[in-house]
């Protein structure tokens, strides 16, 4: 709860003014019934009309007053709970980039989405409880029990007397409900995942029938979260019912003392009137109080998982860099390099080369040989565990984040694409001209087909650009990376889509337009990567082979197998 506190500081005077205003309503509600019992005992016996008009508009003045304070408080309170929530979310969302790829594998997609979204709503909800209830419940209970024990000293100590059981109860029930909350929380983290996985592959799901399959595994989650959430609501909801019994003992136990003490005259049924309507409004704001208790332990809970993000600082760190001396380095190098992603098995070990200025490198191997996790160190999304990576002689941990990636365009394997026109998606918020875009289209070998539709580059592209095919899919991607002409270009799997005949146009058109551009493609296809300078084949992390592609037709055996099957050197079973 500390870290979310800062959050409500800019807002301190406007709460206070709230809350004022609240104060002020809450009193004039808390005379009403000492007004009533005014008039009743005073007032109607005097049978003075006017005196009688008097008290009754002054009683209807501090009811619409208090009913319109509590309506300004209520207004203000909700603007400072919005705004204080927007401004959690922002940071939030803002931090949740900045984490470092190992944090958000850490964390998880699915729980910084439902910290972003359900752990922010119920700090709002309870932060706007606060202002509303949060002084006024507190006020009616003391002054509530003040003008009782005034009124009729006897009687109030009567209700007093209930009070330790119901705060004994309220403790007891609600020290385990932040507990309670962020385990439903954990578990709406798991279903928030199976519907993303879901969502995402809802066409696969549709072409393989799975729709009975996926209905179940979304069940079993539901149903872990079903049974949190009553459990957690049972042992919290207990909390109102015992509460309500207690203070019926004690309305019945008030009850039938005022009616012992007005027969023995020691009281009046004025007073008792007042009393009953006294006990009423601190019945109510005993609920209040309860209902406080078991949204702070839902806030706890909430607060604490957003505070875990907040307070995290990334891993990504910016050493002090080192003179260079003025001699021509590569443009990349590797040195030595080893990564693992759990600290336990290497994904990759020692990896070593040397890439020069507007080179070519090919990566290719099997499935899971660490092809991307090689392109995801160089970006720094990962810091290596042991090795060096430099770029112009310069250790990449050295380069500030900023610096490093405005030297990369990239297309990954799973790239997005949102809900935009074709250019805006080509221009990914960049200070970009249109002219800029259409050239990268072009480059990209995209620019034929955007123009085939009927608005061009303002062409609106769905979610995920489901209204276009892969291919033009993956050339608007790469139209985006080409678009701020990089320093250096990387092509994750970028041309699986393509036809042999628009991949081989692509390569010509970055080799006639980008000659400056270093460019790192890593494919399955042997056709993508047989031009560049230099090829490593990986396999379970390991470089196996190196050289041009006629170098390893000699050399590499598993690079020459995979070139006769693709390219019909050979038959292979």
């Amino acid at each position: 709860m500390k870290t979310l506190l800062k959050y409500l500081k800019p807002f301190k005077a406007r709460m206070t003014f709230g809350l004022m205003i609240k104060v002020t309503a809450t009193l004039l509600e808390l005379m009403l019934p000492y007004i009533l019992s005014h008039i009743l005992k005073n007032v109607v016996s005097s049978q003075n009309i006017v005196n009688i008009l008097t008290w009754g508009i002054l009683m209807i003045i501090c009811a619409g007053s208090a009913c319109f304070f509590n309506i300004t408080a209520n207004r203000m309170s909700a603007k400072v709970s919005r705004n204080f929530t927007e401004k959690v979310r922002k940071d939030l969302f803002e931090h949740t980039l900045m984490l470092s790829a190992t944090q958000t594998d850490k964390f998880s997609i699915p729980s910084l989405e439902s910290r972003i979204t359900t752990d922010t709503y119920h700090v709002h909800n309870f932060v706007s409880t606060m202002q509303r209830m949060g002084v006024r419940a507190p006020i009616l209970l003391m002054g509530g029990i003040m003008i009782t024990l005034i009124m009729d000293s006897f009687l109030a100590l009567v209700m007093i007397a209930i009070l330790p059981f119901i705060f004994i109860t309220v403790y007891f029930i609600s020290r385990n409900g932040t507990k309670l909350y962020a385990n439903v929380q954990h578990l709406v983290d798991n279903m928030v995942r199976v519907v993303r996985e879901d969502a995402q592959g809802i066409r696969v799901i549709k072409a393989l029938s799975k729709n009975d399959y996926e209905n179940r595994r979304y069940d079993k989650v539901n149903l872990k979260l079903s049974k949190a959430e009553r459990r957690t609501g049972t042992i919290m909801g207990i909390v109102n019912p015992i509460m309500t019994l207690i203070m019926n003992f004690g309305i019945t136990a008030v009850v039938a003392m005022s009616a012992a003490r007005v027969s023995k005259g020691l009281s009046d049924p004025e007073t008792v009137i007042a009393f009953m309507q006294y006990f009423t409004l601190i019945s109510m704001a005993m609920m209040s109080v309860s209902r406080i208790f078991v949204m702070y332990t839902k806030c706890a809970a909430s607060a604490n998982r957003i505070a875990e993000v907040l307070n995290t600082q990334t891993e990504i760190t910016v050493l002090p860099e080192e003179e260079i001396e003025n001699k021509d380095y590569p443009h990349i190098e590797f040195k030595n390099v080893s990564f693992s992603y759990f600290g336990k098995k290497n994904q990759l070990e020692d990896i070593s080369f040397t890439l020069k200025k507007g080179g070519g490198l090919g990566i290719i191997g099997a499935t899971g040989s660490g092809k991307s996790t090689l392109a995801k160190l160089l970006l720094r999304f990962y810091d290596i565990t042991n090795g060096e990576i430099l770029i112009n002689g310069r250790n990449i941990k050295t380069i500030p984040k900023n610096e490093l990636t405005a030297m990369f365009g990239l297309v990954l394997q799973n790239d997005f694409l949102y809900a935009d026109t074709i250019e805006e998606n080509i221009k990914f918020g960049r200070d970009l001209t249109h002219e800029q875009v259409v050239n990268a289209a072009k480059i990209a070998q995209a620019n034929d087909f955007i123009s085939s539709f009927a608005n061009g580059y303002e062409h609106q592209l769905s979610s995920k650009a489901t209204n276009v095919s892969g291919g033009q899919k993956q050339r608007i991607l790469l139209s985006r990376s080409l678009a701020a002409t990089p320093e250096i270009l990387i092509l994750d799997d970028s041309s699986s889509a393509l036809d042999y005949k628009t991949d081989a146009h692509l390569r010509q058109a970055l080799k006639e337009n980008l000659s400056n551009t270093t460019v790192i493609t890593i494919a399955q296809r042997v056709s993508s990567i047989k031009h560049c300078n230099l090829i490593l084949v990986l396999d379970h992390g390991k470089i196996i082979g190196r050289g041009t592609h006629e170098e390893l037709l000699d050399t590499c055996p598993e690079y020459k197998e995979i070139s006769d099957s693709q390219m019909g050197g050979a038959f292979v079973e």
